[in-house]
């Protein structure tokens, strides 16, 4: 069976890939070992945020005070919360389903797929061709050399949401997005949670920013552990117990958030000649691997593990495959948001990354929620605008802790892909009161010291001598 573009993985990167080749009249065929959809669908994004969004309103039953609203304990029937979880993916479903891929002309093989030789694969018995591979196999909950851990249950992102009771203390490993995020959100809907983070806590991002994060989940009674590294689990009489550096934490469920690994195992790979390590398929900067009929997008590559990342390389894989334009992957223009409450968005070089690269010549502009008249009427001015900027006004990157900030700093992701300046974003007209004000104080800031440059009040001075 002979077809122009063979994809492996049904999450979102091959989805993309083999909708749209197939839109441009292209012979795809996809294959799927496991659900359709993939990790973000079935086991991540949807239904992480979906438990988010309930563990939010029970949030707001408690925050009434300074509205004048009566506060009180919300009643939790944790079973429908999980059904609102599964229901959001039942809703989404039908657009990563099989019948839809078919309607598109698209052959989908529900099975393992793995190379024989360069250009060919083999699944269920049956031999494939393709002119194009495309593998997005993406990742797996990583699962940490802990002594103990193969003796006691625990939770990963693939089983946390088939969990039907609420655990009375959850014990989370990793402070990274998954485990803050769940953190927190188990905390609203009524568990105990510790979080227990061997180095610090959301790493990856300004520390400033995290920080926000961080304070609002102790002030709602996460307990969070950072430079803590767990030394053994064990059985306890009520669950499972985390031992840790001179303490012992008890808990009656555990979750795994120590990171990704990419599924490269049954692929064949040495067969096609395809470079791969621990971290993932290895790829140029038009994402072609070692075999140049073979692409790999997505988690698989050990690059940044987000939905939208693996959206992004698709659309430039079907660039080049297509119509052969050259196209380069840049990961660092690649943004990331932890949706706790308040979120955290990122992109570009963080402060830390900016004096590395650049010294002390950067600018750093920041805009606090609390001078945010919108924040202010909706009480919730935790947080602030950060943006790291070169001497001239050129954004280098940009951070924002509150209230969506996933929405807000979709402006500067425009800004910064077209190549402009904080100029830019002062000469628009924004309605008030919003808390996109707040990015347009930031970019102001820097403008900020030429009201009192005496060159500038030299020159206002000598225009003001004509009349």
């Amino acid at each position: 069976m002979k077809f122009d573009i063979a994809v492996i993985g049904a999450g979102s990167g091959g989805l993309s890939v083999a909708a749209a080749a197939a839109q441009f009249g292209q012979k795809v065929v996809l294959f799927e070992k496991g659900k359709m959809g993939g990790d973000c669908l079935n086991y991540g994004c949807v239904p992480s945020k979906a438990l988010i969004a309930a563990a939010k309103h029970a949030q707001a039953l408690r925050d009434g005070a300074p509205f004048g609203i009566a506060a009180g304990e919300p009643g939790i029937d944790f079973s429908q919360v999980m059904a609102h979880v599964h229901r959001t993916i039942a809703a989404i479903e039908p657009h990563d389903s099989q019948e839809r891929m078919e309607g598109l002309g698209i052959t989908v093989v529900r099975g393992e797929a793995s190379f024989r030789d360069s250009g060919t694969v083999v699944a269920n018995g049956n031999v494939y061709e393709a002119r194009r591979f495309v593998i997005a196999t993406g990742s797996r909950a990583a699962i940490p050399p802990i002594p103990g851990l193969e003796s006691v249950p625990y939770f990963t992102n693939e089983t946390l949401f088939d969990n039907k009771v609420l655990p009375s203390h959850l014990i989370i490993i990793g402070a990274g997005p998954i485990g803050i995020e769940m953190g927190q959100a188990f905390r609203r809907l009524g568990s105990a949670v510790t979080v227990v983070e061997g180095r610090e806590p959301l790493a990856k991002d300004d520390p400033e920013l995290a920080d926000v994060v961080l304070a609002v989940l102790r002030s709602e009674g996460v307990q969070i552990l950072s430079r803590s590294p767990v030394r053994a689990v064990r059985h306890h009489i009520n669950g499972v117990a985390v031992e840790i550096e001179g303490a012992v934490i008890e808990g009656s469920h555990l979750l795994l958030a120590t990171g990704r690994r990419p599924n490269t195992e049954g692929l064949g790979l040495d067969a096609a000649g395809i470079a791969h390590s621990a971290k993932g398929i290895t790829v140029d900067g038009g994402l072609k691997t070692t075999n140049r009929r073979v692409y790999a997008i997505g988690d698989v590559t050990g690059g940044p593990q987000f939905t939208h990342a693996a959206s992004h390389q698709a659309g430039l894989v079907i660039r080049n495959a297509l119509f052969r334009l050259r196209v380069r992957h840049d990961p660092k223009s690649i943004p990331w948001v932890t949706f706790s409450d308040p979120e955290l968005a990122q992109a570009g070089l963080t402060e830390a990354a900016a004096r590395r690269i650049h010294g002390d010549a950067i600018k750093v502009l920041r805009s606090p929620f609390a001078r945010n008249d919108r924040a202010l009427t909706e009480a919730a001015t935790n947080g602030l605008v950060k943006v790291i900027a070169s001497p001239r006004g050129g954004i280098l990157g940009v951070g924002i802790a509150g209230a969506n900030a996933g929405e807000l700093i979709q402006p500067w992701l425009v800004a910064m892909a077209s190549g402009l300046t904080l100029k830019s974003m002062i000469g628009v007209v924004l309605p008030y009161p919003t808390r996109g004000e707040a990015n347009h104080r930031a970019a102001i800031n820097f403008f900020s010291s030429l009201a009192t440059n005496p060159w500038v009040r030299r020159v206002i001075n000598m225009l003001g001598r004509f009349g």
